[in-house]
């Protein structure tokens, strides 16, 4: 039997997809996948390199056996004030150094690693294109993705200037009455979860359900402003989509969309949300697909 919550959402994807196709938008034909060249490994013998050590009792003049190493070359010792393994004859003469000789300063090495890259960093506050990054790019990490300056959130799904339009947006999943077309998309706005958690629940995060309205502002009102200025806005795809755009893992740029209207209604959870319909800028790289199997009910929830 379906239950009420399966029903409503069943009723607001019908009512998304009615959405797009008002505005003109369709669902493209299939596409083939894109499928990367995997690197070719190369088989090592994995005996190659292990040394088989002769101990002081074995009879090393038995035939048909060699000892590996002969005299001259590197030998296992130990320094007679210390039980730490020494593997060369040169190393074994001198002192064993203690780890704390050569510790360092994690947080002050952090800040300098962490400077560096931000100052290489392409600006993530510009609408458009980043120069250098094309659609397809890829990134294993939402982090990696920011230090490229495609979407500059590491966790966060828009990144804005609240009265100026969004930069870029990140498609993972969130809300599950929401329609992926490729070239066309609903996006539901942000707010409204206890992000920081409760007592109960102290690492809510963004799995957290939804327990007030969300409020135009923020993310949401600049997405409201880009809407209205047509601003194109830069598109990443998460792994955790449930459609055939999904990347197989990481993050993918998939280049620039325009907010075609935006509107609010009572979401799944019976507080208000702000939806935004986006249509892909044409005359891009196309979008590719992922080779990946989906259930039918996720079929059947993107598809006409």
């Amino acid at each position: 039997m379906t239950s009420e919550y399966e029903k409503k959402r069943l009723e607001n994807i019908e009512a998304n997809k009615r959405i797009l196709r008002e505005l003109g938008l369709e669902r493209p034909p299939p596409v083939l996948p894109i499928v990367a060249n995997k690197k070719k490994t190369v088989k090592t013998n994995k005996n190659k390199h292990k040394h088989k050590y002769v101990s002081e009792n074995e009879d090393t003049n038995k035939p048909n056996k060699r000892r590996l190493r002969q005299k001259g070359d590197d030998v296992i010792s130990r320094d007679e004030k210390d039980s730490r393994v020494r593997r060369s004859s040169r190393l074994a003469k001198l002192p064993v150094k203690v780890i704390a000789e050569v510790s360092f300063d994690f947080d002050e090495t952090y800040r300098s690693k962490n400077a560096e890259w931000r100052k290489n960093r392409p600006d993530p506050k510009q609408f458009g294109e980043i120069t250098g990054v094309q659609v397809g790019a890829w990134w294993p990490t939402r982090m990696e993705c920011s230090h490229h300056g495609v979407h500059a959130p590491t966790v966060a799904g828009i990144a804005f200037v609240e009265d100026e339009g969004a930069y870029s947006v990140a498609l993972s999943g969130g809300y599950e009455d929401d329609v992926d077309w490729g070239e066309a998309f609903t996006y539901t706005g942000s707010g409204g979860r206890d992000l920081k958690g409760t007592k109960q629940r102290p690492k809510n995060l963004r799995t957290a359900p939804q327990t007030r309205d969300q409020v135009l502002a923020a993310g949401n009102k600049a997405l409201k402003i880009s809407c209205e200025t047509s601003k194109p806005v830069r598109v990443i795809r998460g792994y955790n989509l449930n459609n055939e755009y999904s990347p197989e893992e990481g993050y993918r740029y998939d280049g620039l969309y325009t907010v075609e209207k935006w509107w609010e209604e009572i979401g799944l959870a019976g507080f208000r949300v702000y939806k935004y319909a986006f249509k892909r800028i044409p005359g891009q790289l196309p979008l590719g697909t992922c080779e990946k199997s989906w259930s039918d009910s996720e079929v059947e929830d993107n598809d006409d």
